[in-house]
């Protein structure tokens, strides 16, 4: 099987390249021109999955519907290779209790309103595809990947910190080779581990000093992403969704 991984010169490549199951190719914006309509098509010859890391991310100078351009040109390329898709959690926004791929979503940013017009170009194109709507990755995330001396994190009067879906990257790594060689793929998927996660409790486990600050009335307490369908096709252990997992996890520079 031939996985191409486009886009992977990124904070998100950079952790999942040395923790990858198998074998895989590569390419950053220095090797492949994701603009040139031949260059992709002549690298994605052949490709029987096709992962487009390629993105604008929040706090770029970029235009965030550049996320639809890319992943357009991704699937225009593909011919036939089945195309992994990177969404966001954000596209769901505020919305309360499990997020599920067949219930509402609510994007409360350009980014996340960029993202789900490129999941509906997708879901409108001719070339296969599954959206990958990902929670936040430790070590790609604010939290860990953005600690610095001094960090401050939103802390509720019961002195609860906002919890989100998280996955290790070694984990990450599993679950989109997995889905490389399933045959049958939904068109949208939650990616994270099973279970929500506290913000403190994974600087805690880091050992990573930090400060409360008052959360805001406009502060998300929680965002669970329901992982219902990915547990149909990856296995997933209780200590994928603790603190202490997701922090070895990301300590960890290899495989499963």
């Amino acid at each position: 099987m031939r996985t191409v991984i486009l886009g992977s010169g990124g904070k998100l490549g950079r952790l999942l390249r040395p923790r990858w199951p198998g074998t895989a190719e590569w390419t950053t914006r220095e090797t492949v021109d994701i603009h040139d309509a031949a260059q992709l098509t002549d690298v994605l010859t052949g490709a029987d999955a096709v992962f487009c890391l390629a993105g604008v991310t929040p706090g770029s100078d970029q235009p965030m519907d550049l996320n639809v351009t890319l992943a357009r040109q991704t699937l225009d390329a593909a011919q036939g290779a089945h195309v992994f898709l990177f969404s966001s959690a954000a596209v769901y926004g505020a919305l309360p209790g499990a997020l599920s791929e067949t219930g509402p979503t609510s994007p409360q940013s350009d980014y996340a309103a960029a993202k789900l017009a490129m999941e509906r170009m997708a879901r409108a194109h001719q070339n296969p595809s599954t959206v990958l709507r990902l929670g936040n990755v430790a070590g790609a995330d604010a939290i860990l990947g953005g600690w610095k001396p001094g960090f401050t994190l939103d802390q509720f009067p019961d002195g609860r910190t906002p919890a989100r879906s998280y996955i290790g990257p070694a984990k990450l790594a599993h679950v989109l080779h997995t889905l490389a060689g399933s045959a049958e793929l939904p068109a949208v998927v939650n990616i994270a581990a099973p279970a929500v996660v506290a913000m403190g409790d994974l600087l805690d486990a880091a050992g990573l000093d930090w400060q409360p600050r008052p959360a805001t009335a406009q502060t998300i307490a929680k965002v669970h992403l329901d992982t219902s369908r990915l547990e149909q096709l990856v296995s997933f252990t209780a200590t994928d969704s603790t603190a202490s997992g997701i922090v070895q996890d990301w300590k960890t520079k290899g495989t499963l």
